[in-house]
């Protein structure tokens, strides 16, 4: 390898500018920063977000980046982990899955809080945005299978791509991106405990506190310090310690796989995380959520409402639900305490509870998951009756489609079915600017009022007129 590969990903950070971006990709990052604004005023209520502000704004320190609705002016480092937590407080933000899962968004307030610190423009912001997609997603790509197999959170993806996003912001060199990469991949490695059995609020605030950290690794390039450039492919590095890489041949060695549901080796491939950049901007294949809750849920709860609309089926009525899917969600989404969730965080990665509330009500919205809806005792008198079924047909599919096949059984006999390959939301089938709009306003109504929904909508979707400071002060509810 001539060069190592955080050079590779800093010279092209540091040398992308707004206008070599297509206009598609810059109207795309507009829908996505919509989208994300949208989500963290749904956050705005939640224990775990103000819990935070509460700790900072105690703390206090230099006003220098604003907490989103709130308006309140914290520390841009303090301020990135706030407002990540407010975009992915609900699961309600985007989605990328490849090999791995990941939720791109969690980086825009790293560009938000950083541009504001320096008053950069925001078509400046939209670049480093633009950025934050393109790797993370690529990270996505990059382990194979993904580092999910392997039992480790994304957090451990996002911590290599938080310091480039603040790094282009505060105008680091390509020496400085470098080094800023290899110090905030020096000590975010996070395991798969958040989002595995009973969750708590670390779900949701593991990936903004990779986040977070990647603005003050960038802060600390800035002023002269070192980290380790061979953070990838060096030895005991990222792909060293994960296995599948070969440090002295300097090329993949894959390792076969033991007990694990998974199906191959595991090893790596460089060339979806470095190879033809600028050809095109991974941003263009990500998706939005049309619920709020875990993304290997979507396709299926589509299914399941199809199947009740089409066929006018009353929950009372239904003796089984079948939910044929990968293995790995019936892994994730089908253990044991998904069938009796005891937090929000818990319900909406329970495919179970998702399955009946929707069975139930008709529909998924975030009081779903309200303490007075997970009490409803018509959602326990069906969740028993799900089970899910792995497919090793869908398992090759995924992930280039999220198939499902749900089958409702009813007392009579009768047996209803419906089979979808996307979700709502997929770049493959993308929400309409309405029904961004109508996800929007139903996040930040009580917040804001039919005008100013109007207002914000009209300023993100002309963004590059602002300042990053001008932008976040016209956020305050």
């Amino acid at each position: 390898m001539n060069k190592s590969i955080s050079r590779t990903i800093s010279e092209f950070a540091v040398n992308l500018q707004y206008g070599d971006l297509p206009e598609e990709v810059i109207n795309q990052t507009k829908r996505f920063i919509y989208d994300s604004i949208g989500c963290a005023y749904g956050g705005y209520h939640t224990n775990d977000v103000n819990i935070l502000r509460e700790i900072y704004k105690e703390m206090g320190g230099k006003e220098e980046a604003t907490i989103i609705g709130f308006g309140d002016k914290i520390p841009a480092v303090n301020a990135t982990l706030v407002n990540s937590l407010m975009i992915r407080a609900l699961d309600y933000n985007d989605i990328y899955w490849k090999e791995d899962p990941s939720h791109p968004s969690d980086l825009i307030p790293a560009a938000l809080a950083v541009g504001e610190l320096v008053n950069a423009s925001m078509e400046e912001v939209i670049t480093a945005i633009v950025l934050a997609y393109e790797f993370e997603q690529r990270l996505c790509e990059f382990a194979v299978p993904g580092i999910r197999e392997r039992k480790w959170h994304h957090a451990t993806l996002t911590q290599f791509v938080s310091p480039v996003v603040a790094g282009k912001l505060l105008g680091l060199t390509v020496d400085e991106m470098v080094n800023a990469i290899g110090i905030n991949g020096s000590h975010n490695h996070t395991i798969g405990a958040p989002t595995a059995g009973k969750l708590t609020m670390m779900k949701n605030t593991v990936d903004p506190m990779a986040v977070q950290s990647g603005v003050f690794a960038a802060l600390m390039a800035k002023r002269g310090y070192t980290g380790t450039e061979a953070i990838f492919e060096g030895k005991e590095g990222f792909m060293d310690a994960f296995f599948g890489w070969d440090v002295k041949e300097q090329k993949a060695a894959p390792v076969k796989m033991q007990g694990r549901q998974a199906l191959g080796e595991w090893t790596w491939d460089v060339n979806k995380l470095i190879g033809g950049l600028g050809e095109s901007y991974r941003i263009m294949e990500c998706g939005m959520k049309a619920f709020p809750t875990e993304a290997l849920t979507h396709t299926h709860i589509s299914a399941t409402l199809e199947v009740i609309k089409k066929n006018k089926i009353d929950y009372k009525d239904i003796k089984e639900i079948r939910i044929s899917t990968i293995a790995r969600a019936v892994d994730i989404l089908f253990d044991p305490h998904k069938y009796r969730p005891e937090s929000r965080e818990t319900a909406d990665h329970s495919l179970p509870y998702c399955i009946a509330a929707a069975v139930v009500d008709g529909k998924i919205t975030t009081q779903t998951f309200s303490e007075e809806k997970m009490k409803d005792p018509r959602i326990w008198e069906v969740i028993d009756k799900i089970k899910g079924e792995a497919s090793e047909e869908f398992e090759r599919m995924f992930p280039q489609k999220q198939p499902s096949r749900a089958t409702i059984i009813l007392n009579d006999g009768n047996s209803y079915s419906a089979y979808l390959e996307y979700p709502k939301g997929d770049y493959r089938q993308p929400m309409t600017e309405e029904e961004l709009e109508i996800k929007f306003n139903s996040l930040s109504d009580g917040l804001l009022s039919e005008e100013r929904q109007k207002e914000i909508k009209e300023m993100i979707f002309s963004a590059e007129k602002f300042s990053a400071r001008n932008f976040m002060n016209k956020l305050n509810v």
